[in-house]
């Protein structure tokens, strides 16, 4: 069983290398690629996989967000967290789907799309990068966090907005004993350990909002339309 699973990894990652975006210009937007996975699912290796190399685009913000639906099978995922799997019933419920499933990649909140299919993700990241995003700032100070953006203009998709702070571990490897990945040793990239969702914001007026830092982690403020709509500015912490 392992061996046909490493051939597909493989046979993903190909595919990725030779249909997956350029680099874009400093004046197009950053994406956000969310990919819902867990280490119980058989059919999430290509996906992790790719997600990896997606993190390599400076242009891309890919996040793993892995769920506890598969636990049950045998292995409990060691990343894995309820809030993960209710943001992701969150979205089908936004748009109008009755189930779940792993892997799923949502490409800036505004295209849902099989993990594993590098040409359809490559595509909707091409689309979601001409969109018009809003300037985000975010400044860490020690342990304080500013945060701040301006009126957005016409071209961006109106609000109210969800401000979020997520923040991730880069990079994780886990040897996998039991369940449909049985005897794999899978790593893991940009795992997320914490997705808060900080306030609303009308959009009618300048955001300008100081929170807790989360001090010494890998994080991002992401700007997205409320009830898990398009994403519309991501800042990056330093």
């Amino acid at each position: 069983m392992a061996l046909p699973r490493r051939r597909l990894i493989a046979s993903a990652l190909a595919a990725a290398m030779t249909v997956l975006p350029s680099l874009s210009p400093a004046d197009e937007s950053r994406v956000l690629v969310e990919l819902y996975t867990s280490q119980g699912c058989a059919s999430c290796p290509p996906a992790d996989e790719l997600l990896h190399r997606l993190a390599g685009q400076e242009d891309v913000l890919a996040l793993s967000l892995h769920v506890d639906y598969w636990d049950y099978i045998g292995w409990k995922d060691s990343f894995a967290s309820p809030a993960f799997t209710a943001r992701q019933k969150d979205y089908a419920r936004a748009a109008s789907s009755r189930s779940i499933y792993t892997p799923q990649m949502i490409v800036d909140g505004a295209e849902h799309i099989v993990g594993s299919r590098p040409m359809e993700v490559a595509g909707a990241i091409e689309r979601r990068r001409a969109a018009q995003d809003l300037d985000i700032g975010a400044t860490r100070s020690g342990s304080d966090l500013r945060i701040a953006a301006p009126v957005p203009e016409s071209g961006v998709v109106p609000g109210p907005y969800d401000i979020h702070l997520v923040t991730w571990t880069p990079q994780e490897t886990v040897d996998i004993a039991r369940g449909e990945n049985s005897g794999m040793s899978i790593t893991y990239t940009n795992i997320v350990t914490s997705w808060t969702t900080l306030e609303q914001w009308q959009g009618d007026a300048p955001l300008s909002l100081d929170v807790a830092a989360p001090e010494g982690a890998h994080a991002a403020v992401i700007v997205q339309v409320a009830g898990h709509g398009a994403v519309v500015g991501i800042a990056e912490l330093d």
